[in-house]
């Protein structure tokens, strides 16, 4: 029997340009997290293991997995995310520029904004690896 939706998660849909580096390695103590790929591919690390996860496909993240991410290939990757319980979605508020944005990819990785990123990522519980 299906479970019905509880509602208790952040949902988001993001882009990420060919070439584009992901955040440092992390993980969260309390969210769970997935990501679903919709167009392109996203190289993933996941607790020393690397893979490539390309369009239908998806990553299941449990608390406490060591992971990072980045858009090694020539196109554009377009994804899901989810995290859940609910509360991961303030730091897209905080730290995403929109790609409607002038300058988007660079804005978002300026290096005061990964700066502020690595003294507040814990508030996020994003805990940093390195």
């Amino acid at each position: 029997m299906p479970q019905s939706v509880t509602g208790n998660f952040d949902l988001v849909i993001g882009e990420t340009p060919s070439g584009t580096p992901g955040p440092p390695p992390h993980y969260h103590n309390i969210y769970h997290e997935v990501f679903l790929v919709i167009e392109g591919e996203m190289e993933f690390m996941v607790n020393g293991k690397s893979m490539v996860i390309k369009k239908g496909d998806s990553v299941n993240l449990p608390p406490s997995s060591v992971h990072t991410f980045a858009n090694k290939s020539n196109s554009h990757c377009k994804w899901v995310n989810i995290h859940s319980p609910k509360g991961f979605l303030s730091f897209f508020e905080d730290f995403g520029i929109p790609d409607t944005e002038k300058d988007a990819l660079q804005k978002s990785t300026d290096p005061e904004i990964i700066k502020k990123v690595m003294e507040t990522a814990s508030k996020y519980d994003m805990i940093i690896t390195i």
